[in-house]
């Protein structure tokens, strides 16, 4: 990878498994569970100079990645309610990089934060109830045309967390905020 790709994508892209067993989903739920906590310890008491500050050139500041992270895990949640309560539901994509310049994008990332911990508890509550079987329900994500298991969303979204995460964490490193 060049450089630009490892600011990008510093733990690689995700790809996704042919298959997850049982204990592994609960390591992806762990993650899940734990990336509140941890996003909030590295940035909830940042100023808004880091946090107005890009996470690598081109790239989006902080401020909108904390904001992103919340809407797209709160798009997940509900995706993972709908795949459990329907039969194979088409879910609605949504354009990230637009939501990104709406006005709640400005804000302060306490109200981001603090939806994390909220709904990740809640989020989490559910899937922890979930059997094997359960795990194996889809959704369909009319974007790629593919069914996507619930399985296969923990293991995306234990990424999609971690992958930010690290988006913070090493702009941190890199300017000597840690």
């Amino acid at each position: 990878m060049n450089e630009q790709e490892n600011l990008q994508y510093p733990i690689g892209r995700f790809q996704a498994a042919a298959s997850y067993p049982f204990e592994q989903t609960k390591e992806h739920l762990a993650a899940i569970a734990i990336f509140p906590h941890n996003l909030t310890e590295l940035v909830g008491k940042w100023g808004d100079d880091r946090l107005d500050t890009p996470y690598r050139p081109g790239g989006w500041t902080v401020r909108q990645l904390v904001h992103h992270v919340a809407d797209s895990h709160m798009n997940a949640y509900i995706r993972t309610k709908l795949a459990l309560t329907e039969d194979v539901p088409t879910i609605k994509p949504y354009d990230q990089n637009t939501w990104s310049q709406l006005p709640d994008y400005s804000l302060s990332v306490a109200p981001s934060l603090v939806i994390l911990s909220n709904m990740h508890q809640r989020w989490v509550t559910v899937l922890d109830a979930l059997s094997e079987e359960q795990l194996q329900r889809p959704y369909f994500h009319p974007e790629n045309q593919q069914r996507v298991s619930l399985a296969e969303v923990l293991a995306h979204y234990a990424w999609h967390g971690e992958h930010h995460y690290q988006h913070i964490y090493q702009l941190a490193l890199r300017n000597q905020w840690v």
